[in-house]
């Protein structure tokens, strides 16, 4: 999967959960979604995007949750 897609996919799991009223939900959400649903290359690939700081076009909540499945991996 090309990054761009990724990324798009990322965010509108972001935004699904953004509406939860408890910011930590919404986190712990987005989290739980990327651990339980995407498959190991690219749980990988997003790390590795994040890790080389190109962050811009992702949503905050993915990058909040991404502290939580990264500290599980």
């Amino acid at each position: 999967m090309n990054s761009e897609q990724l990324v798009q996919m990322a965010n509108r799991i972001a935004a699904f959960f953004a509406a939860m009223p408890e910011h930590a939900e919404a986190v712990d959400g987005v989290a739980g979604h990327i651990r339980k649903f995407w498959e190991p290359r690219m749980r990988e690939q997003l790390g590795a995007l994040i890790a080389g700081g190109d962050t811009a076009a992702l949503h905050p909540l993915v990058l909040e949750a991404w502290e939580q499945v990264a500290v599980r991996a």
